[in-house]
């Protein structure tokens, strides 16, 4: 992984749907990035396109493998989009994953290491408690720090 997106920002959408993205994440997004709807109610996410490709190659395999099925990898493509952040580091979200994900004017915005989470702000507040047990579990198994 080049760069763990990282930390949370709040945030707001500007009148034509546009986010201006957080300065630090700025320069993983100079061309060409991936917008999709994310398994969390919310929550959508923003995804460089080595980051993009490595995910929709692992769900790739998951469905060769039976773990996945085939129609969670055929929705991945109409629930995408491609977005180009323009010269001020703006994103548009339209308005199908603004309406996905709740999102009006105030948004979290928060780095989840391959990708970037943008989230309704209650949805957000109803999950982050959650997080910091979770990780604690995990580092109790193993699984980290």
């Amino acid at each position: 992984m080049a760069m763990a997106f990282v930390g949370t920002h709040e945030h707001s959408l500007d009148v034509k749907g546009r986010l201006v993205l957080p300065a630090k994440f700025r320069s993983h997004f100079s061309g060409d990035a991936y917008l999709t709807i994310s398994e969390y109610v919310g929550c959508i996410a923003l995804w460089t396109p080595e980051g993009f490709d490595a995910m929709a190659a692992r769900m790739k395999e998951q469905v060769r493998n039976g773990e996945v099925e085939a129609q969670a990898y055929r929705a991945l493509g109409p629930s995408s989009e491609l977005v180009r952040p323009d010269a001020q580091g703006r994103v548009m979200i339209s308005e199908r994953l603004r309406q996905h994900a709740s999102l009006e004017h105030a948004v979290v915005v928060c780095g989840a290491l391959d990708r970037i989470e943008i989230w309704n702000p209650t949805s957000w507040a109803l999950v982050a408690p959650g997080l910091n047990q979770s990780l604690a579990d995990a580092v109790l198994k193993g699984g980290g720090i």
